[in-house]
């Protein structure tokens, strides 16, 4: 089989750096295009950076996605928005790694998925999409009685929260409980609050120094307490994961996929 031709977005950036660096040792997998946004100094630049493999970043998305099988793209909600949208009309398929998107990004997103195929998810992990399932699995077993919190960290630079991952795992809360997480989730607790709503699914984020990412979610019952853990010590987990879906996606017909797809996890 050929090698799957891969676009990477936000070629200068902490994890399209990292993607660059880890494609020339995956198997199956091409680097043809490295894009950034119009206007980087990193334009014309050579997306290898000290190792060069002669790909130079551009900012033109459509003679990119003209010789591509996949696009990776661990950007900004609005870019990634316009590119699901560019990916759908060259019938391309788009990995997204991009956290922080708002509903209506999310809506947007699937009504790209009906002409492609799109693999979205906040986080991109082996361990943290397996952590999921666990967390489900626990939420559904355990019910609201048991008081659910999920804490996170990340490095001093990170611009949203609660993390891509945290919403991801709450998500998995919610799913396992059958209710919705929007209408029953506590964030950013502060001042008289009152007492903790039976069934809230509460969340507290961290910041500061060079975390990659650590979340624990607690399950926290009468007179005892369940905690699941997981922390990523290097981008490179989230980089091969991002491969993997890519990869993945060959022959798969159009739709909104996530990683436990990918991992062959769902209904688990």
């Amino acid at each position: 089989m050929n090698e799957l031709r891969l676009v990477v977005v936000g070629a200068a950036g902490r994890m399209g750096r990292m993607l660059t660096q880890i494609i020339p040792d995956t198997l199956g997998v091409r680097l043809t295009a490295a894009l950034e946004r119009p206007g980087s100094p990193a334009l014309g630049a050579d997306s290898g950076g000290a190792a060069p493999n002669g790909v130079a970043i551009t900012s033109d998305v459509g003679a990119a996605l003209g010789d591509a099988d996949a696009i990776v793209d661990f950007s900004s909600p609005s870019a990634s928005v316009e590119l699901a949208r560019a990916s759908a009309r060259a019938r391309v398929a788009h990995i997204i790694g991009t956290t922080g998107l708002s509903q209506e990004d999310l809506a947007a997103i699937a009504e790209c998925a009906r002409e492609t195929a799109i693999v979205r998810s906040g986080n991109m992990s082996l361990g943290v999409n397996l952590l999921a399932v666990l967390i489900e699995r626990a939420a559904r077993a355990l019910g609201p009685a048991w008081d659910a919190e999920i804490v996170e960290m990340h490095h001093r630079l990170k611009v949203d929260a609660p993390s891509g991952t945290a919403l991801l795992l709450g998500e998995a809360v919610a799913h396992g409980r059958g209710i919705d997480l929007g209408e029953n989730s506590a964030r950013g607790r502060d001042g008289l609050t009152g007492p903790r709503r039976i069934g809230e699914i509460g969340f507290a984020s961290l910041r500061g120094g060079t975390v990659v990412g650590d979340h624990t979610v607690v399950f926290a019952g009468a007179g005892e307490r369940i905690e699941f853990s997981h922390r990523a010590e290097d981008r490179g987990v989230f980089a091969r994961g991002a491969l993997a879906a890519a990869l993945w996606t060959r022959g798969k017909p159009p739709g909104l996929y996530s990683m436990a797809d990918v991992l062959g996890l769902t209904g688990a």
